[in-house]
């Protein structure tokens, strides 16, 4: 992948408290997982109100990288990976393959009761109607906000602010990421590199972003809705 981004003044300008921003959000996250973990059990709202303020904070976030983009003319969007595949037929395939799979393992979990959770995310796992559609929402926001900004601005502030390699860069932002979600432990945060490791190679390999958002939104959906609704139909009494 090859990008030469040339950030105006007013645009490094406003990627400072979004780097800013970038560098709290592990401990933002942390504080507020760890606050809805006390209150959930007596406080009804406490998980959807958490899921509300991520959501909003990804998109704002999301936005204001954006808005570098927009101010900086000798950036383009695709420096960002914002462009479509240069082969969408094979990229609609793959995607079709990871929901295939996404689907089959789901599936697979039915029938199983030794399922392996991830304390973090069970924490998290919707009861309620209004929980799932906040669980939904918050997937599919992290999976669009978190690719545009960290895979795609940071890697082109690396490349085109510090001088440095797509690969360097990359790595870099991949860094990031993993600290970004230190609310799910150690164990969480190795998937995590797991997980953001893959989907930095599907962007390095297409420059495009829309291959690791469709990947990062259907991981993010199975882990926090679909696998938790398995569970509870696996788990609830039969009726009778």
């Amino acid at each position: 992948m090859h990008i030469s981004p040339d950030f105006s003044t007013l645009g490094l300008a406003l990627s400072v408290p979004l780097l800013g921003y970038v560098l709290a959000e592990g401990l933002v996250g942390k504080r507020s997982y760890d606050r809805m973990l006390r209150r959930r059990d007596t406080d009804p709202k406490a998980l959807t109100r958490m899921f509300r303020l991520w959501v909003a904070c990804a998109w704002v976030s999301a936005a204001a990288a954006l808005a570098v983009l927009a101010v900086s003319p000798g950036a383009a969007a695709s420096d960002l990976g914002l462009r479509l595949p240069a082969d969408p037929s094979t990229t609609l395939g793959m995607i079709a393959g990871a929901a295939l799979a996404v689907t089959l393992i789901a599936f697979a979990t039915r029938f199983r009761k030794d399922v392996p959770a991830q304390p973090a995310l069970t924490g998290m796992h919707p009861r309620t109607p209004a929980e799932r559609g906040w669980a939904l929402a918050m997937a599919v926001t992290a999976g669009v906000c978190e690719e545009i900004v960290y895979r795609g601005l940071l890697i082109a502030l690396g490349v085109g602010v510090l001088g440095l390699g797509p690969k360097t860069a990359a790595a870099l932002a991949l860094a990031l990421f993993v600290a970004g979600h230190a609310y799910q432990g150690w164990r969480g945060m190795l998937l995590v590199a797991v997980a953001g490791y893959s989907l930095t190679y599907l962007y390095l390999s297409s420059g495009s972003l829309v291959l690791p958002i469709a990947v990062h939104v259907l991981i993010d959906v199975m882990a926090m809705v679909v696998l938790p609704a398995v569970a509870t139909r696996r788990t609830a009494p039969a009726a009778g």
